[in-house]
């Protein structure tokens, strides 16, 4: 059997392709480009159809930076370095990254790790108090919270 046949599309093609993939919903530059050089655009190309979709405001790396912080830390509760990671691994500059996530409200994030440890605490099957404590911990620290701000939500709220 052959393997199927890669489709490679030509600069305008890709453009138009491309205008389509950014409105479905917001993507970094990062994954346009790697979408572009799966089309088999040249790189001369790639980097033409990128400024293209910049200046048609089809691609804004702040636009993105804050819809995935906004995505991440009220749908999937993630906590800042978690997220932060995940659009490290988009290519997004430290700069944009800690304006992005300058737009989640201290006192929501705190809630956000209070909810998130309450939701989680019937579920660990641990009589030691301290065992107890220690998985709560690692369970939200896997979660991308702060260990510091953790521990003071579970201590200013009795939590284990």
């Amino acid at each position: 059997m052959e393997p199927a046949k890669k489709i490679k599309y030509d600069k305008r093609t890709g453009l138009v392709k491309a205008e389509s993939y950014c409105a479905y919903q917001e993507r970094s530059q990062q994954e346009v480009r790697s979408k572009l050089y799966d089309w088999g655009l040249w790189p001369n190309e790639v980097e033409e159809v990128i400024s293209e979709l910049i200046g048609n405001n089809f691609l804004n790396e702040e636009r993105f930076a804050r819809a995935y912080v906004s995505g991440k830390f009220s749908i999937k509760h993630w906590g800042k370095i978690k997220i932060k990671q995940g659009l490290k691994l988009k290519k997004i500059t430290d700069k944009m990254i800690s304006v992005a996530l300058n737009t989640i409200d201290y006192d929501d994030y705190l809630e956000t790790i209070l909810k998130t440890a309450e939701k989680k605490l019937p579920f660990i099957k641990e009589s030691d108090p301290y065992k107890r404590k220690y998985k709560l911990v690692t369970y939200l620290m896997g979660k991308g919270f702060e260990s510091d701000l953790i521990i003071e939500v579970l201590k200013s709220n009795n939590l284990p």
